[in-house]
């Protein structure tokens, strides 16, 4: 089993940037892929990013592309989502997730974090 633990959540106005941060425990071996989706009230748990461990492929919805960044550090077992240009529609809980296969559909992913709240003000 693979432990994720997030943070770097917190509140920002609209504009502003932030880094979250996951930091990944456990059975480290197995997890081909890292993931980060989020979840806004009333809404789906949705896709952001998602980046290969090993060689730092990456891929982002399109909502997201060229605002955000995700990436790793391999000697710290960590994964960060680098968010800038932030808009009120990207508040919501975030949440880091691991998995076997590279993708954008959360139930390719077997370990999840508790998630870490991202709050924008307009």
């Amino acid at each position: 089993q693979v432990q994720l633990v997030e943070s770097g959540g917190g509140l920002v106005q609209a504009g502003g940037s932030l880094r979250l941060s996951c930091v990944v425990s456990g059975r480290t071996f197995t997890r081909y892929a890292m993931a980060w989706f989020r979840q806004g009230p009333g809404k789906e748990r949705e896709f952001v990013a998602a980046i290969i461990w090993r060689d730092g492929v990456a891929a982002y919805a399109d909502s997201v592309k060229g605002r955000f960044t995700i990436s790793r550090d391999n000697a710290k077992n960590t994964v960060y989502l680098q968010m800038n240009s932030l808009a009120p529609e990207d508040a919501a809980v975030y949440y880091c997730a691991a998995g076997s296969f590279f993708s954008r559909n959360s139930y390719e992913y077997a370990d999840w974090g508790q998630g870490t709240q991202v709050t924008v003000s307009s």
